[in-house]
């Protein structure tokens, strides 16, 4: 009796316009999330492999390294100006980069903070005023491996064609990331390719 009455509605359930539905956009959505994973984890680290320069770089915080990436291209003359996309409102550039003085005779002048952005998206639409006000013709855009496709398909979504965008990755802990980590981002992108570009 119990095994007829699953039967039945297993075979109910089949007939239902809804579950043929659910079913497809699962299969979409799964093999959107499974695209976007191998983009993202595909990612190419050619800032190890080639010299870089541009006017402005924007460096988006929230990992290790990218601040100092961006203060090493300011410092070796690859960029003219550093825009730090992201930082927190108090914060205080030489509490951002403790080990300034290091660096011999960088201009402050040459580093601009934003302090309002608290996502990429943001970084994109609170840094194009900045980056245009300052009359950057192309950026490196500075920011992990891995979170470098969302952010990379962001900038160029939200930047005019004319402002010439540059990929420039860094590693944070270790070169490969996380099946956990690559899945987060990939989940991100997903989400930002619906409304973000």
């Amino acid at each position: 009796m119990w095994r007829s009455k699953s039967l039945l509605i297993v075979k109910k359930l089949l007939r239902s316009k809804m579950f043929w539905f659910f079913l497809v956009l699962g299969g979409v959505i799964l093999y959107r999330f499974v695209n976007e994973y191998k983009r993202v984890q595909s990612e190419p680290m050619i800032s190890w492999t080639k010299s870089q320069s541009a006017d402005c770089a924007v460096v988006l915080t929230g990992g290790a390294g990218r601040v100092r990436e961006g203060f090493d291209l300011l410092a070796n003359q690859n960029v003219k100006k550093l825009i730090i996309s992201g930082v927190y409102t108090n914060a205080r550039l030489r509490e951002i980069m403790p080990v300034w003085s290091f660096y011999g005779n960088l201009n402050e002048n040459d580093v601009v903070l934003d302090r309002r952005s608290e996502t990429t998206f943001g970084n994109a639409q609170q840094s194009l005023p900045i980056v245009e006000a300052l009359k950057c013709r192309d950026i490196l855009l500075v920011t992990s491996r891995h979170h470098m496709y969302r952010s990379y398909r962001t900038f160029r979504a939200s930047y005019p064609e004319n402002i010439y965008i540059q990929k420039h990755p860094v590693v944070a802990l270790h070169y490969e990331a996380s099946v956990l980590e690559t899945g987060f981002e990939a989940l991100k992108s997903l989400f930002y390719s619906l409304w973000a570009y």
